[in-house]
């Protein structure tokens, strides 16, 4: 006994049971934390390093060599994930050129280079993630049609046809607009969109719209009983085509009855 006292006085003693603890605790992590999460962190921080070499080379210019921002470009320190995949995956990023409106193009990188891209930046701060296909499922489209009326037709056209806006921008038409990208746009507020975070519109919602959005840009669920349509402007051109041709027949069929009609002898 005093033996084993001594021991416990000794002065490593404290060192010698905190050792022991420690390689015990990890010995029981390596044998029972689940190698799935292990891998999964290790993909994650490949996928960010590998979108950090992408986004070096065809964003840093703009955006600055950590996402801080240019004058050519705006900060992308917490803009998230979401909006990465809706700017990369419309091609409306990297841009051609500066302007009021960038407009959507042909799309320059993969899915899987356009997901490492938003890993990175996803990296730099906070903010909304891609969404998953349950979060942009089709809900209620009469609900979505109320909703979009109130919302979105100021600018989109009632019929998602797009419309102008000022000093040169413009709504771009959501036909052929994929669901996931309608989402990532009310979820980030692109170029001169206003944002809806689930805060202002719950997730419900923008189902409701994405409903209503593939239901009028369907020709086979929603029929142009009316006839032609007039790229569904409204009042624009259908005003344009009153005057063009309702109007200049008026003006042909009074041509052609003023050269029929008789001319009055003189007496």
């Amino acid at each position: 006994m005093k033996k084993l006292s001594a021991r416990r006085r000794h002065p490593l003693a404290a060192l010698v049971v905190l050792l022991f603890a420690l390689a015990t605790t990890g010995g029981l992590y390596a044998a029972f934390a689940p190698a799935n999460s292990a891998q999964a962190d290790s993909s994650q921080t490949l996928s960010v390093e590998q979108g950090k070499k992408l986004y070096a080379v065809g964003c840093s210019s703009c955006h600055g060599l950590s996402g801080e921002g240019t004058k050519l470009g705006p900060s992308l320190v917490g803009v998230g994930g979401a909006a990465v995949d809706f700017q990369v995956g419309t091609g409306r990023m990297p841009a051609q050129q500066p302007g009021p409106q960038v407009p959507g193009k042909k799309v320059i990188y993969t899915q899987a280079e356009i997901d490492q891209l938003a890993d990175y930046v996803a990296s730099l701060g906070a903010g909304p993630a891609v969404p998953t296909a349950d979060q942009y499922a089709a809900g209620d489209v009469a609900r979505g049609g109320e909703l979009f009326r109130t919302n979105c037709a100021q600018c989109h056209n009632f019929a998602g046809a797009g419309g102008a806006l000022s000093e040169g921008k413009y709504a771009p038409s959501l036909d052929n607009v994929s669901a996931k990208h309608i989402y990532e746009a009310m979820l980030t507020g692109p170029q001169n969109m206003p944002s809806f975070p689930d805060s202002t519109m719950s997730q419900q919602n923008k189902q409701d719209i994405i409903a209503y959005v593939e239901h009028v840009n369907n020709p086979a669920k929603n029929p142009n009983y009316g006839g032609l349509t007039l790229g569904a402007l409204g009042p624009v051109t259908e005003g344009l085509f009153g005057w063009i041709f309702a109007l200049g027949a008026l003006i042909a069929v009074a041509i052609w009855i003023a050269a029929r009609t008789p001319k009055a002898k003189k007496s």
